[in-house]
This record gives structure tokens, C-alpha cells and sequence, in this order.
């Protein structure tokens, strides 16, 4: 056996190819988020379930491999890192047809409710998760030699692999989703898997067999000699680290979730914007990891760094985040911000002011969270320095600690997303990790006897009392509004702000412009027009509550009996009943008490797909092009299933933003009448333009006293330019499922 020490070269070479691995595996987290989501729908739950599997799948795998590197030479752990990536990549390359193709539309019953989804997510998430998890403790095993240089190494393949992450996630909304669709964009993913699998088995057949340190060459010694305890900081268990590293991951978790609740507010929900501050998240962690794997053989007293970083995980996202709410409006960059919150939508490159551009998604992100993800990366490899004690064990140790931590994570994701979110708010949560990170100092105290954690526990605890509160947050990042006229609501799923203008109100969702109330002219004509061009509606489902307009206006006949709507967030209907009492919401109160109405906190792609009822009238309330995962509710297949759950003659009332939404309808629908502001009824049955009974039924005194004179007026002028909609000359450029081109392609415009 010949001794060949692992070279910078080797390193070097590896960190190239986990960096492509790290790459792959975001852009799989993403585009099976996206797959599975149409079986579960996109509420908070189904996102955090899928959310939750992934990452078991991960932890399984982490522990799993872990434990069995051990039992490998460096070389075959080389090649079994080779043959996971590689059997990664086929699963990735037929995922499509079996996330979607088989799953989705055809073993639909295995998602009729949530245990059962939950169940199949976790089953069929298993196999390429659990995969992904052994690739770091089988390529540790390959790579790491010796104890001396185990932190550092271990350091540097892992930045590479969160450097590549982030790299993948900045590219799949950006390049891969908006060229390349959900299929292109695995195969590229699976391309990379690929390459990363036959990079490792030919650097495993270039360096052969090696000799590795054995434990008897570096025995464990007395706390005062060992290289890794000094006098001053006593011993710790492997299983205390376990456990602190544990706490870690639920903390990092818990403060993702609301980092990107809130740049997903500030960002105004835009389909790039997770990708983008992702990406920004991954580069923090990777920078941090890079530099710590560097000082690692340095570190003299890791757990007092350790838990400094933990510390400064918290405290300086906490200040960071008191600053942008407490300073002055006025002053710049926060008076920048402050314009931008006003604004109804969000910015877009290339179209957009690159300085806005960048302070809202460069700046605040830097700001907020920068120095967090450097404190987060930066104590991995502290960890391996403390944790690490021969090579013939560095995987098996690195699985293990990875394992606890994903365990941590994914409890750290489901309480705060399930949980807090819902009764604290974001505010609230901030609140607690700091309580959290209370205890995390004064253990530091009783651990290490040092007076700076008595003291980091005092300035903490201070700053949990003093953050400020939610509606102060969210005043902020909605363009300082009147703190009197103004009402937040908040639950995992939305933040909903009602604020004054003039003699109505602006309601915002997730940052950006919904609806007005009083209640608007465009979302009443998209329910009324339904209503009054069907016969007899009397069972209408609405997608989508908002300001509950378009649900109000398409119960507006006597002859409706029940309206059920599908809302994810329970903010909004909350919202409507804080404001139903003041002088100008007689509507909305009117609505509310409604017992025709039923309000029903769900995905309404998922309830259509699952429940198999069918209705007169079904109606999506017109959401932005561009948010996150609205081509759900633009694609031809929503517009199958919506034809599926229509009763004979019933009819759809859309708002037909772009060219791609009108082909995609018309492509499911052949009979159609356009109204005048791209408004378009349709229906699988020929329908019967009568222009004098639409608008008789609108002038009965029902439906006058109901809509009101004002409305009912604007309503009929659209009844008048109603026309048959001639036959599409190209149905080619159309919104798939797998095709998402106008949520990604280009921000809302409105069709020529």
C-alpha cells in the first residue's frame, strides 16, 4: 500500500465536483417542490411537509452514510460518492415522468388527504434525499487522511458544496425554469449529478489505495496536552455536540423562514425573488465556511467559538433587523426603501432601476442576514476541529453531526412555519430564538465560566424585549403607511396590511397591491359577468379570497345557492372581519354573513383536483403573472381540471393578462365571449351571447340592490361590448405545468 496524503490537487479536484453536486441538489429541491406541490397544493402545510421529507431524507442518508464509511478504504468511499451521484442523476432524469406523470395524474387518491400525502412525500422523496445525504460522509471518508488537516478539508468540501448550492439557486429561476422548463432544468441538474459521480470514480482510480492515520498515531491525550482542549476549556462530549449542533440547525431553520418572509414582502413576491436571496443565504454560508476551514488548525478553544457563533447568529440579525425598522424613513438608503414599499409591484431586471434592483435585493439581504450566514458557515468547520479524532472515523463522525443538525432543521422548519408563525408572527418568532439564544449563552457561562456570555445573555434578553412589533415591521416594508388607518394581519401563509388612501383602502398580500375596498370595479366584473351570462348558478367555486370582491360579485343571483371559496391564507378572511363594521364596508359584512358563502382554507387546485365536485361558475381571482408559483393557476392543465369540475353549461370567467393566458384557455375551451379589458367567459358548451337577458337579469332589483347602481352600471358596459371571441390563429406559445413562462419569462403585461 503506498502513502499518498491528500493533495491541494485532490481537494481541489473534489471541491470541483461537490460543488457541482451542491448545484444539482437545488435544482432538484426546487423543481420537485414545484412537482409535488400540484399533488398537496401550495399551502403553508404542503410546502412544509415537502419541506420536512426532503430533508429527512437527507438526515437518513447523512446518518446512514456515516455510518458505513466507516467500514471503507478512502478509495471505495471515493467510488461509492461516485456511484451515488451517479444513481442520483437517474433518478433525477425520470422524476418528471414519475413525480407528474404517474403520481400526479394517475395515483392522484394518494394524496386525498394530508396523512396519506404525507406519507407518499416522505416514501417517494426517500430514495434520491437519502441518496444526496450519504455523498458528504463517504466523500470525507475518501478525502480526509489524517486528524491534523480533517477541519479543514471537511471545511473546504463543504463551502464548495454550499457555494454550488448557491450557485443553483440563482440559476433556476434566472436561467433554467425560465428557458429550459421544469424538465430541462432537472436534466441539467442530473447532467451535473452525472458529472460529479464519474469525476470521483476517476480521481479514486488516479490516486489508488492510501495509507490513512491510524487512531494509535494521534491517541487521545489529558485535556491540558491535547491540541484541542487547553486548560481553560474542559472537554465535551461527542453527545453534547450532537445536541448543540442539533439546536443549531432548528434556530438556522427557524430564522430562513422568516428571513424570506420577510424579503419576500420586501421583494414584493416576485418568481425570482427566493431564488435570488437563496442564493445570497448559500454564498454567506459558503464564505463563512471557507474562511473558518482556513484558521480551523488555529482554533484552540472550539466550543467558545462555537458558541460565539451561535450567538452571533441571532443577535446580529436581531439588531440588523431593529435598525431597519427604528431608523428614521428619511434617512438613505432606508428613505429609497421606503419609496420602493409604496409601489404596487415589485422591480424587474432589465426594465428596472439597477439601484432599487440592487438595494432590494442585494443590500437588504447583505444587511439582514449577511453577517448570520457568514456566523453559520463559519462554525462548521469549528465543529469538525472539535469533533474530529482519526480519519478512519471522519465520516462516520461528519454523518452523525449533519444527521442531528437536519433533524433540528426540519423541526426548527414545521414549528415555526406550522406553529409560530400563526400565533407570534414573524416579530414573535424573533422573540423567541433570542430567548433561545438566552440559554445558548448563559450554558456558555455555566460550560466555560467566562463573564462575556453572562453578559451576551443580558444584551439578548434586552433585545427581546425591545423588538418591535409586528406592525412596525411590516409599516417598514409597506412604505411607512398612517400607523392609525392602517391593520396587519399575519399567519404562515400571508401577511395582509390594510392602509388608507384617501377615501377607500389599498389591501396588500405578501408586499404587493391586491385589491381596494370599498370594493373595485375589475374584481366585482369578473364574478358578476359569470353570474348574470350562466342560467341558473347555483353552485360557484372561487379560487383565491383577497378583499372577497370577485366571491361577493359572483353571488349577486337569487338563484345561487352555495359559494364555497379557496383561500391558503387565514390572514385575509381575519383582515375582513376587523374592517366589517366601518361605515364603508356594508359589503364586506354583507359578504361575510353571507351563509351562502364558505370560506375554506385550502389550495383550490388541490380541493378541485381531490374532491371531484362540480360547479356552475368556477372563477380564479386574477393574481400577478409573476408571483411565485402562479402559472398553477395559468397553465393548460389548471384549465383541464377546471373544465373537468363543470357541471354541463357551466362557464369560467378569466382575465386574460398575457397572449400565452388567452392561448392556454382557448386551447382547453373552444367557445368563448370577450369583454373589453382583456375579460373572457368560456366554456366547453356553445354559449349563447344574449346581450338583453344578461342585461335584464343585471337590472332586476336582486341584483341592482345587491351590486348597486354604480356597479351594476360599470357591469353592463361590459355586457354591451361583449362579442364572440374568433378561433386563436396559434395556440403554440401556450403555459404548461412543466412550461412556467410567463411567471418567469416576463413580469405582468397586459396583452396587445
Amino acid at each position: 500500500m503506498s502513502r499518498t496524503p491528500s493533495s491541494s490537487r485532490d481537494i481541489r479536484t473534489a471541491s470541483a465536483f461537490f460543488f457541482l453536486s451542491g448545484a444539482a441538489a437545488l435544482v432538484y429541491q426546487v423543481a420537485w417542490q414545484r412537482l409535488l406541490g400540484l399533488s398537496t397544493g401550495v399551502a403553508v402545510h404542503s410546502v412544509a411537509i415537502i419541506t420536512a421529507a426532503f430533508m429527512a431524507g437527507l438526515g437518513i442518508g447523512s446518518h446512514y452514510g456515516g455510518l458505513h464509511s466507516a467500514r471503507l478504504s478512502p478509495r471505495r468511499a471515493l467510488v461509492a460518492f461516485g456511484v451515488i451521484e451517479i444513481a442520483v442523476a437517474a433518478f433525477a432524469a425520470v422524476s418528471v415522468p414519475f413525480y407528474h406523470g404517474l403520481l400526479y395524474r394517475n395515483l392522484s387518491f394518494l394524496y386525498d388527504n394530508l396523512l396519506l400525502g404525507t406519507i407518499t412525500h416522505f416514501a417517494t422523496l426517500l430514495p434520491p434525499t437519502a441518496l444526496m445525504g450519504m455523498s458528504l460522509p463517504f466523500l470525507v471518508r475518501g478525502l480526509v487522511l489524517s486528524r491534523a488537516g480533517a477541519a479543514r478539508t471537511i471545511g473546504f468540501l463543504y463551502g464548495a458544496n454550499a457555494l454550488g448550492a448557491s450557485a443553483g439557486a440563482i440559476l433556476t429561476p434566472w436561467v433554467l425554469l425560465r428557458f429550459l422548463g421544469v424538465t430541462g432544468a432537472i436534466l441539467v441538474g442530473a447532467l451535473g449529478s452525472a458529472i460529479a459521480g464519474v469525476a470521483a470514480i476517476m480521481l479514486a482510480h488516479r490516486r489508488g489505495d492510501v495509507e490513512v492515520e491510524s487512531p494509535a498515531a494521534s491517541p487521545e491525550a489529558p485535556a491540558k496536552t491535547s491540541p484541542l482542549e487547553e486548560e481553560h476549556e474542559p472537554a465535551q462530549s461527542f453527545e453534547r455536540w450532537v445536541l448543540l449542533y442539533a439546536l443549531s440547525g432548528f434556530v438556522s431553520l427557524s430564522l430562513e423562514v422568516i428571513w424570506f418572509r420577510v424579503l419576500d414582502v420586501g421583494a414584493k413576491g416576485g418568481a425570482f425573488a427566493f431564488g435570488t436571496l437563496l442564493s445570497i443565504y448559500l454564498l454567506g454560508l459558503a464564505s463563512g465556511t471557507f474562511v473558518a476551514a482556513r484558521r480551523a488548525a488555529s482554533i484552540k478553544r472550539p466550543l467558545a467559538v462555537f458558541l460565539l457563533c451561535q450567538i452571533g447568529i441571532v443577535l446580529t440579525t436581531v439588531l440588523a433587523h431593529s435598525v431597519l425598522i427604528l431608523v428614521p424613513g428619511s434617512w438613505p438608503p432606508i428613505s429609497e426603501l421606503v419609496a420602493y414599499g409604496r409601489l404596487s409591484v415589485g422591480v424587474h431586471l432589465p426594465s428596472a432601476d439597477p439601484g432599487i434592483f440592487f438595494l432590494v435585493f442585494l443590500f437588504l439581504p447583505l444587511i439582514l442576514f449577511g453577517p448570520s450566514t457568514f456566523l453559520m458557515g463559519f462554525g462548521f468547520p469549528v465543529l469538525q476541529r472539535a469533533t474530529q479524532k482519526d480519519a478512519s472515523s471522519s465520516g462516520r463522525t461528519v454523518g452523525l453531526l449533519q444527521a442531528a443538525n437536519i433533524a433540528g432543521c426540519t423541526l426548527g422548519s414545521l414549528v415555526t412555519g406550522l406553529v409560530l408563525l400563526d400565533h407570534v408572527g414573524t416579530a414573535g418568532v424573533f422573540r423567541t430564538l433570542t430567548v433561545i439564544s438566552v440559554l445558548v449563552a448563559l450554558f456558555g457561562f455555566m460550560a466555560l465560566r467566562e463573564k462575556r456570555f453572562a453578559a451576551l445573555a443580558g444584551v439578548l434578553a434586552v433585545t427581546a424585549v425591545l423588538f418591535p412589533s409586528n406592525e412596525r415591521l411590516w409599516h417598514r416594508l409597506h412604505g411607512d403607511p398612517d400607523p392609525a388607518g392602517s391593520l396587519v394581519e399575519e399567519d404562515a401563509a400571508s401577511v395582509t396590511l390594510l392602509t388608507p388612501e384617501a377615501d377607500r383602502y389599498k389591501l396588500w398580500i405578501n408586499g404587493r397591491h391586491n385589491s381596494w375596498l370599498p370594493y373595485g370595479w375589475l374584481h366585482t366584473a369578473i364574478g358578476a359577468l359569470a353570474a348574470v351570462s350562466h342560467e341558473a348558478p347555483v353552485d360557484i367555486a372561487v379560487i383565491g379570497l383577497g378583499s372577497g370582491d370577485t366571491a361577493w360579485a359572483s353571488a349577486s343571483r337569487a338563484e345561487t345557492k352555495h359559494v364555497v371559496v379557496f383561500e391558503l391564507a387565514s390572514s385575509q378572511p381575519a383582515l375582513l372581519r376587523r374592517i366589517e363594521n366601518l361605515p364603508t364596508m356594508g359589503r364586506v359584512k354583507e359578504f361575510l354573513s353571507d351563509p351562502r358563502v364558505t370560506i375554506v382554507k385550502d389550495d383550490g387546485r388541490r380541493r378541485l383536483h381531490a374532491d371531484g365536485r362540480q360547479y356552475d361558475i368556477i372563477v380564479a381571482d386574477s393574481v400577478w403573472t409573476d408571483v411565485t408559483m402562479s402559472n398553477n393557476l395559468y397553465s393548460v392543465e389548471f384549465y383541464k381540471l377546471v373544465k373537468d369540475s363543470l357541471k354541463p353549461g357551466g362557464v369560467m370567467c378569466i382575465l386574460a393578462k398575457t397572449d400565452r393566458i388567452l392561448a392556454a384557455v382557448r386551447r382547453v375551451f373552444p367557445y368563448a365571449v370577450a369583454f373589453r379589458e382583456d375579460f373572457l367567459l368560456v366554456s366547453s358548451e356553445p354559449i349563447i351571447l344574449d346581450r338583453e337577458l344578461w342585461l335584464e337579469r343585471l337590472r332586476s332589483p336582486r341584483m341592482v340592490d345587491y351590486l348597486g347602481k354604480g356597479r351594476t352600471r360599470e357591469v353592463a358596459d361590459f355586457v354591451r361590448a361583449a362579442i364572440y371571441a374568433p378561433p386563436m390563429a396559434s395556440l403554440a406559445d401556450v403555459n404548461w405545468d412543466l412550461q412556467p413562462k410567463d411567471e418567469f419569462l416576463r413580469p405582468y403585461a397586459p396583452r396587445k
